[in-house]
């Protein structure tokens, strides 16, 4: 059994930065890819960030790119997401969430994989 836990959300005026954190315990050596989600009010959940386990390969969605760094720490197996210049368009619930196989920011959708609960991220 896995189990994430998010944390690092807040509060942000625009242009403003904030890290998140992910960190997952339990049968964590099955895991292979890990990313970010977010989901705003009235909004699909939507992938932001992936990053590959072994090779650290990471893909961002276009909104981001640029502006969000994805990274991650194999021996903790936490995978902090530094979020820079931010919009307010960038307000939404995130969510971190890894599974065993490799997936596209673009086709990895909820509920594939474990989850946390998320963390607000507002910026106004």
């Amino acid at each position: 059994h896995v189990q994430l836990v998010e944390s690092g959300g807040g509060s942000v005026q625009a242009g403003g930065s904030l890290n998140l954190s992910c960190a997952a315990t339990g049968k964590t050596n099955i895991l292979n890819c890990m990313g970010w989600f977010r989901q705003a009010p009235g909004k699909e959940r939507e992938g932001v960030a992936v990053i590959t386990r072994i090779h650290g390969g990471t893909e961002y969605a276009d909104s981001v790119k640029g502006r969000f760094i994805i990274s991650r720490d194999v021996s903790k197996m936490t995978w902090p997401l530094q979020m820079n210049n931010l919009k307010p368009e960038d307000t939404a619930m995130y969510y971190c969430a890894a599974t065993m196989s490799t997936h596209r920011v673009s086709t990895w959708h909820y509920p594939l994989g474990h989850w946390g609960l998320g963390t607000q991220v507002t910026v106004s």
